[in-house]
């Protein structure tokens, strides 16, 4: 039996008998004699082994034609065609056509935790390779810690990072380094004297160690707020209510100089503090204002003495030196017509005595 057999470029064409590959035909026309079987491939695709590869690669005229690509287990290869990712190779045996296109391929270790291979970041947002790969986030305003297997491995800065996803445990600790304001609201206290008072107070602090903040302590916050809550507790207890309110704009000041040491060890630092409100009870209040009136009034009574007293001085003062000044006695004698003369139409003085004692005599009658 014979028969003519075409090859187009860009094929090739694998004969066989009784199932072994006994030839390889490129671009041509050829005779096939007797019974034997052609398979025509084309070379844009790869190569699929109508039998086993290793046996097929034997033949070096096929080898020669391929490009073979081995994938270990943990690993991984991302294949390019003419410089355009096409796919993801897992475990296995691939070969290709040489000559048709330009293929690239970058293999990956899967068992290592960092990908230090040359591969685009946007390729690892890819559908087909984001399954192999671990994402974490820091944000602009966060720092981050990266532990490997539970232990410490680097501080991350704001960015975007990626890890192979394997069996190793990766996690990454994020923390807001921005100035933050805690608020410690309705804390109902006893002052020395035993009077009761609800004050509400803040904190505005920001994490300067996120190292402390997150692994040498638990719930970084809920500490600082109980820290504060007892500084300030043990700090109200220790004065008298008016004490408490003569010292009122300095408080803050005291009790964070009490406690900075353990706010440090916190990794925080705290940048300001200070009591919003002091409220008392209904019954305390009405005291305080009854005491407020009383010290008004004292005070507006002796402002009203003192008054009295400078006017009496003058009088006297000025007593003395009319006594003693004749040319002040007449001033004064004028003074007091004019203010007459204001008030009366018409006086009638008769004689040249003294003026003072005929004007007593008119107004007396």
């Amino acid at each position: 039996m014979i028969r003519t057999v075409r090859i187009n470029a860009y094929q090739v064409g694998l004969v066989f008998e009784n199932k072994k590959l006994v030839k390889v035909l490129e671009e041509g026309n050829f005779w096939i004699l007797g019974n034997k079987e052609v398979m025509i491939f084309e070379k844009k695709h790869s190569f699929v082994a109508p039998l086993e590869l290793n046996i097929l690669l034997q033949n070096e005229a096929l080898a020669s034609l391929l490009e073979i690509v081995e994938v270990a287990d943990n690993e991984i290869v991302l294949y390019f065609v003419n410089g355009i990712f096409k796919e993801v190779l897992t475990t296995g045996r691939y070969a290709f056509w040489k000559g048709y296109m330009k293929n690239e391929f970058v293999k990956a270790d899967l068992s290592k935790v960092y990908i230090t291979e040359q591969i685009p970041l946007a390729l690892l947002e890819n559908i087909k390779v984001k399954m192999y790969v671990r994402r974490f986030q820091v944000a602009n305003y966060e720092k981050g810690l990266l532990f490997v297997n539970g232990i410490f491995a680097k501080e991350l800065t704001a960015g975007t990072y990626y890890f192979w996803n394997n069996a190793i445990s990766v996690e990454v600790k994020n923390v807001d380094i921005r100035q933050q304001q805690l608020e410690i609201s309705g804390q109902e206290l006893l002052t020395k004297d035993k009077a009761g008072l609800r004050i509400n107070f803040f904190v505005s602090y920001q994490v300067t160690n996120i190292f402390k903040a997150l692994v040498d302590n638990k719930d970084f916050e809920k500490q600082l707020y109980v820290l504060m809550q007892l500084a300030l507790r043990a700090f109200i207890g220790g004065f008298t209510l008016d004490e408490l309110l003569s010292r009122k704009d300095t408080i803050a000041k005291e009790i964070l100089d009490n406690v900075q040491v353990k706010i440090n060890a916190l990794g925080l630092v705290v940048a300001d503090a200070g009591i919003r409100d002091i409220i008392l009870p209904g019954d305390m209040k009405e005291i305080m204002n009854q005491v407020l009136v009383a010290e008004k009034k004292a005070q507006a009574n002796s402002i009203m003495r003192r008054e009295e007293t400078a006017s009496t001085r003058s009088l006297l003062n000025t007593a003395k030196l009319m006594e003693e000044n004749e040319m002040l006695w007449k001033l004064k004698e004028m003074e007091y017509v004019e203010k007459i003369a204001d008030k009366i139409g018409e006086i009638t003085i008769s004689g040249s005595g003294n003026i003072i004692g005929q004007l007593k005599e008119i107004f007396v009658k």
